[in-house]
């Protein structure tokens, strides 16, 4: 896109073309680079619109749930949430002004100028080109090939060997010093509309390793995980590509040490550390995004706190602080206040009552969501525990069994995203008038604030 268009605005609107329903706020395609948007993901979304846990995805599903969007989870600009179709939208407006298709662009543009010979798109993620196999499992279960079902175009989909990202890697350190160099501008600082610096922007991570700033980004597919670094003051690009699922950052860190002959850091805590008195344990709701968070104690001095995509280890540091570089908490006499610097996000959770929900056959019925043109949830009961099921312009969705982690407060798993990590469970909220059910909140970190209004009320007799 920077190195097809002096100013990437020209693509506004073939982006509101995609986005017909979606009538004010629209993002900027700088808000779409910078995972600014503000728009919910569509795999998470997906989910709700009964797709299949291990289902397909093609094109034409992809461009009807982001064509159903209608409002937005955070004003453009102002946060930050990883959203895969940021980069679609992007990739399939470039399609739309060129006349090309996004393969060819990519070829034009990057592949044959950085020399990457063998790079290509692979949209059908089902099969790759060369018959490369990605893996799942571990040496204690045994690994088999992970099928991906999914058709990806501009946020994920590209195949390239490692001689083709060496080359990629050659193209930046040549032209390092050009300030009109493509990587230059790819990795110029960012901010949010506030003028707050910001560590991503145009599908980049802006970060410091050991001491040194580096630029890079990671990715992941089931099967499948990479990541790749650059020091410019070292001159140091770090590739790490595994055909299993290992954890690719955290070797990329370690070879970037290695390379300079320094030792990679560990993690210090134990179980023998000093025992820090604290408050931090129970459920919390952020009201702001209608997302619970649960935090328990791991060890003396570390906490857990549920609240993304996967539980997050969080150092203590007084009776009131806990914190690290992605979050930081402080407790205070009206709950924790949560920061999140890279999100530029701070808010307050609020305690929670954690006496179970009482009358839990109320919450029996179906729910509807204006929002998903029509998604539904279904909350049945059987021997006794509720279940749960999302069906909409995707098909009809496994039923889940809710766990109850608060009075009118639930979790609801989602085992299987459609990419490699699951969204993380959904929180659902039951919203009462005088006692009785009427609406459902539901929301994930990915995708915040959708409101399934009651349809059906509790049947009578025995479920």
């Amino acid at each position: 896109m920077l190195d097809r268009y002096r100013d990437p605005e020209k693509l506004t609107p073939f982006v509101r073309q995609a986005l017909p329903h979606l009538a004010t706020h629209h993002p900027t395609i700088h808000h779409l680079a910078h995972n600014q948007s503000g728009l919910r993901d569509y795999w998470a979304v997906a989910m709700l619109h009964g797709a299949a846990i291990e289902g397909q995805f093609n094109e034409g599903d992809a461009r009807r749930v982001m064509a159903g969007t209608r409002s937005l989870q955070f004003e453009p600009g102002t946060s930050y949430s990883y959203v895969n179709q940021n980069f679609r939208l992007l990739s399939n407006a470039m399609e739309a002004e060129s006349g090309e298709s996004f393969a060819a662009l990519l070829k034009r543009h990057i592949f044959t100028p950085a020399r990457m010979h063998t790079a290509l798109l692979a949209p059908e993620t089902r099969a790759l080109p060369d018959g490369t196999t990605g893996y799942e499992g571990t040496t204690e279960s045994g690994f088999r090939p992970a099928v991906n079902r999914i058709y990806w175009t501009g946020d994920a989909g590209m195949a390239a060997s490692l001689d083709d990202m060496i080359a990629w890697e050659r193209c930046i350190d040549a032209t390092r010093n050009d300030p009109n160099s493509l990587y230059q501008r790819l990795s110029a600082p960012v901010t949010f509309r506030d003028g707050t610096p910001a560590s991503y922007g145009f599908g980049l991570q802006r970060s410091r390793l050991a001491g040194y700033e580096v630029t890079g980004h990671g990715g992941a597919l089931r099967g499948w995980r990479s990541h790749r670094l650059y020091c410019p003051e070292k001159r140091l690009s770090v590739v790490v590509l595994f055909n299993h699922m290992s954890a690719a950052q955290a070797a990329a860190s370690d070879l970037f040490h290695h390379a300079l002959g320094l030792t990679a850091p560990r993690s210090t805590q134990s179980n023998t550390a000093p025992t820090i008195a604290h408050d931090f344990n129970g459920v919390w709701l952020d009201k702001e995004t209608g997302l619970s968070a649960r935090i328990e104690t791991v060890n003396a001095s570390s906490l857990r706190l549920r609240y993304l995509m996967v539980p997050e280890d969080i150092p203590l540091h007084s009776a009131t602080e806990a914190g690290n570089a992605g979050v930081q908490l402080e407790r205070t006499a009206e709950g924790i206040v949560m920061t999140r610097p890279a999100e530029n996000r701070r808010c307050l959770l609020v305690p929670h009552n954690t006496s179970p929900t009482p009358e839990r056959r109320a919450l029996v019925g179906q729910y509807r969501c204006d929002e998903l043109d029509g998604s539904e949830l279904t909350i049945t009961e059987q021997g006794g525990l509720l279940y749960g099921g999302f069906n909409g312009l995707l098909g009809e969705g496994r039923m889940e069994r809710l766990t109850n982690i608060g009075e009118d407060l639930w979790t609801f798993p989602c085992p299987r995203a459609l990419d490699h990590t699951a969204p993380g469970d959904w929180t659902l909220k039951i919203e009462r008038t005088q006692g009785s059910v009427q609406q459902v909140r539901v929301g994930c970190w990915l995708a915040r604030n959708l409101v399934y209004e009651r349809l059906s009320p509790r049947p009578s007799g025995d479920a």
